[in-house]
């Protein structure tokens, strides 16, 4: 018997959106909201539109705050948004708070993108909260990081997500990580956005995969703004790069994998904290997800996207680099072993501080794969000049504030000091703060800078986001 078996090809719906239409309803933001304004936005726009607009409660913070979610249309794919996975970056707060409003009043975008779009303002919003005192200006880079925090990774929301791989187990997510989780869990999405930003340095975007198209589409967006492209170092030594400043999604099992190749003689299991990404642990409940993280700074320099060649090897400005960093950790090292055993376990900036002593192994594992590879021989472009020495020199500073801020802490919440304890902790930030002030002082005076617009930074994430969801609706099965 002959069967003939006839395919039909399904049409593909390509969106066509006005980009530039959208991009001008973005307000033109002045500050950066606290968690509080954002849950008074949600609430309003939900009493405003009550036929397209639910709010639920997904859970509590750490410090039993409610995490809320809203959940605009009813499209045929998923779509989960969350800003503040990292305290310290409040663009994608910003973001999601405009794309709210835009999805709200423009139900012909709503139609075309054709998602049902769950988004979380703010996930972590205890952490934001202690960020307070930048999120108002004035944005200057001592400002900001006098006011840094960021707790450790196994307290992020977004590096907390359950992982089991190879010799290495994490199953404490934090409840703020167990509100996105249980939401996974339930829409199974098909599109994650998981709104981060850097400090300093230029635009770059994690993705699942992708185009030309999107790509140069996604680099346009931040020229747009008149945001550079961050073409020096990438975050970390394994990442994939698709195209400049695009590179592929990393999660746990990259850097388990790069920290057993190169930690010479030890464990990899007992130098990582924390667990896996949202995006990991939403193949679990849709293999076909698809994430998209998108990059901006509040400060930057043009030189991050000066690719021409300097006369300085690779080699040695990451090595400079590393070792600026690892000074700071040191200078932090003594003050930590003599206050350790008066900080409390509540104490978010300690935890942090203390995991970014333990870690410290990890940029030993950099420094062995700089030893041991002909790979960074070349000679430096300008912009990995700028990355190793002034952009690691920003970054490697937060230590020393962490450090400083985790002795404030402890005076504020630790009611049973004893005399001497209050004067070694005293003692002790006034030690660090010195440190601090020099090195921000060196900063500022040897480092120009710009600071980029929030709704230069707002646009680009909004952007990047809505072409990915085109990408993603354009290429369906």
């Amino acid at each position: 018997m002959h069967i003939v078996i006839y395919y039909v090809r399904k049409e593909r719906r390509v969106l066509n959106l006005n980009i530039e239409s959208i991009l001008n309803c973005v307000p033109e933001y002045h500050e950066f909201y606290n968690a509080d304004e954002l849950n008074e936005h949600s609430s309003h726009l939900a009493r405003q539109y009550p036929d397209m607009v639910t709010i639920k409660k997904l859970g509590y913070s750490k410090l039993e705050k409610p995490i809320y979610c809203l959940k605009i249309g009813n499209g045929s794919k998923t779509a989960v948004c969350y800003g503040t996975p990292h305290p310290n970056e409040p663009v994608g707060s910003m973001m999601l708070d405009a794309l709210c409003a835009i999805l709200v009043t423009n139900q012909d975008l709503l139609h075309e993108l054709d998602f049902t779009w769950y988004i979380i303002k703010s996930s972590d919003i205890d952490g934001l909260e202690k960020n307070n005192g930048w999120l108002k200006g004035p944005y200057t880079i001592t400002n900001y990081q006098r006011n840094f925090f960021r707790p450790a990774f196994d307290q992020q929301v977004e590096w907390s997500f359950p992982v089991h791989y190879k010799k290495y187990i994490f199953d404490q997510p934090t409840p703020e990580t167990q509100c996105i989780m249980n939401l996974i869990q339930e829409v199974r999405p098909d599109f994650i956005y998981s709104l981060h930003n850097s400090g300093f340095g230029g635009a770059y975007w994690y993705i699942t995969d992708g185009d030309k198209n999107l790509f140069t589409s996604l680099q346009n967006a931040a020229a747009r703004q008149n945001i550079p492209l961050s073409l020096g170092e990438p975050e970390a030594p394994y990442c994939k790069i698709f195209d400049n400043a695009i590179f592929q999604m990393t999660g746990f099992q990259d850097n388990y994998d790069y920290m057993e190749k190169h930690l010479l003689g030890h464990n990899a299991e007992s130098y990582i904290k924390g667990g896996a990404c949202s995006f990991e642990y939403a193949q679990k409940y849709n293999p076909q997800v698809r994430i998209l993280v998108s990059e901006v700074p509040y400060f930057s320099n043009a030189t991050v996207s000066d690719t021409s060649l300097s006369d300085l090897k690779r080699k040695d400005v990451l090595i400079s680099g590393y070792t600026t960093y690892l000074n700071n950790l040191n200078y932090i090292r003594p003050v930590y072993d003599k206050l350790k055993n008066i900080f409390s376990d509540s104490n978010q900036f300690y935890l942090a501080v203390k995991e970014r002593l333990e870690m410290s192994k990890s940029v030993q594992a950099n420094l062995n794969e700089l030893n041991n590879s002909d790979v960074y021989d070349t000679f430096a472009t300008n912009s990995q000049v700028f990355d190793g020495l002034n952009t690691m020199k920003f970054y490697s500073t937060l230590s020393l504030v962490l450090c400083r801020r985790a002795c404030e802490e402890e005076l504020a919440i630790n009611a049973g000091l004893s005399f001497s304890q209050i004067a070694e902790l005293k003692e002790a930030q006034e030690h660090l703060s010195k440190r601090e002030t020099d090195n921000l002082d060196e900063m500022e005076r040897q480092i120009p800078y710009s600071v980029i617009p929030i709704q230069n930074l707002v646009k680009v994430q909004l952007e990047s986001g809505l072409l990915y969801a085109q990408y993603i609706q354009d290429h369906a099965e």
